[in-house]
């Protein structure tokens, strides 16, 4: 029985009931202007700006310790989001974006929104906030520098376009639109003939998308030319920056190497077998390899790979850990590189692994990778080294390389 009980009395009719303290109306509404500093960077690239009453905006298009007048966008409870209107002070790493599609307008690409600055400047917030984010996880522990990337632009060895038939091109930052291009300078030189290619097609009715549907996918990469992409055919993943994969691949094979017992391994988000090869070369003589995506599965078979089993199951999935419990069982290493949303259910996997010595965790999403360390630390493993790295210039993401031991 409850300790207390809310009246639900209604008032007799025609009477009005006790009335409240008025709200204060603040002003702030769309369309709402106002002077502010831009204090901190969030975890996706925006501006965090305090406006004077003390809520809190996130602003695209500004750096750390920039001043300007800023319109209010959009409002949710104590928070909000803002455009800027101009900038009375600006950052002194500030550069003019090389890319005409840049910006933060519904018409705009909303790919690379760190173009507009410096690079060295860009890997130091990036450092900044890993430091943030993982050195709580183990205080004694020297995260290492960032490996930048050998290219700032011409990079991109995939990307994804959308088109309605009419246009195409990528979506535009916080909306549903399409930002249509002419040319995109982080996709390498092969990327960037097959998208002048497909540009050639336009108008195509074939690509119009079904009811209901904003857009529809067109999947390019440079295995691939313009009379070889499909609508709305997901293409194999794999990481979207060459160079740095390789150096990626380089760091796992030395970190093999340290070990003296490389086998049995259990591998998640295998895909077509990047980090599976690796494992290979580095005499792991039993390794099982996971992945959700069926395709990818299939394409790993296909290489034959000595000693490599591969399975399909989805590992998001309530209870997926039993689907691979006896080779779970024998396991001495766990190699994971999963998307943005992380493994949320980890501690099912390490449950049943009670010969697991080391975890090899890459990752492209701080927040998930925090919370899957917290849990992987609960079951005794300890975090012994961070590598970041930047595959994605132009851009807050950041890819990350862990090891824990046990």
């Amino acid at each position: 029985m409850p300790l207390f009980k809310k009246s639900l009395r209604a008032s007799p009719k025609g009477t009005k009931g006790p009335k409240g303290p008025k709200k204060h109306d603040t002003g702030l509404r769309p369309g709402h202007r106002f002077e502010g500093e831009v204090r901190d960077l969030s975890s996706d690239g925006q501006g965090v700006v305090a406006h004077p009453d003390g809520r809190v905006f996130f602003v695209p298009g500004v750096w750390r310790d920039e001043r300007g007048l800023f319109e209010v966008t959009s409002l949710k409870g104590r928070m909000g989001f803002a455009r800027v209107i101009s900038l009375s002070e600006e950052s002194a790493q500030r550069r003019t974006p090389p890319c005409p599609h840049h910006g933060f307008s519904n018409d705009s690409c909303g790919g690379c929104p760190w173009l507009f600055m410096d690079y060295q400047e860009q890997l130091q917030s990036k450092q900044q906030q890993l430091l943030r984010m993982l050195q709580p996880l183990n205080t004694a522990l020297a995260i290492s520098p960032v490996w930048a990337s050998p290219e700032e632009l011409g990079y991109r060895n995939r990307a994804q376009l959308k088109s309605d038939g009419k246009r195409l091109g990528y979506v535009a930052g916080n909306s549903r639109d399409i930002a249509q291009i002419s040319d995109c300078l982080v996709l390498n030189t092969k990327n960037r003939k097959t998208l002048a290619d497909l540009r050639a097609q336009l108008p195509n009715p074939s690509w119009k998308p079904g009811r209901g549907k904003h857009w529809t996918t067109l999947d390019i990469d440079d295995d691939i030319n313009a009379s070889q992409v499909a609508v709305n055919d997901r293409r194999p993943f794999r990481q979207g920056n060459s160079a740095q994969n390789q150096r990626m691949r380089e760091w796992l094979l030395s970190q093999l190497h340290n070990m003296s017992a490389r086998s049995p391994v259990v591998e998640l988000f295998a895909g077509s077998g990047n980090f599976t090869e690796v494992l290979v070369d580095a005499g792991c003589e039993s390794v099982c390899a996971v992945d959700s995506f069926r395709q990818a599965i299939d394409g790993l078979q296909a290489r034959l790979l000595p000693g490599v089993t591969g399975i399909c199951s989805n590992l998001e999935r309530d209870g997926s850990a039993s689907d691979i419990e006896a080779q779970l069982s024998t396991a001495k290493l766990l190699l994971l590189d999963p998307p943005r949303e992380g493994l949320k259910n980890i501690g099912d996997y390490l449950t049943l692994a009670p010969q697991l010595r080391t975890i090899i965790y890459i990752s492209c999403n701080l927040a998930t990778l925090s919370r899957d360390l917290q849990t992987a630390m609960q079951h005794k493993f300890q975090l012994q080294e961070v590598q970041p790295l930047d595959l994605f210039p132009q851009t807050p993401q950041i890819e990350v390389l862990t090891v824990l031991s046990r």
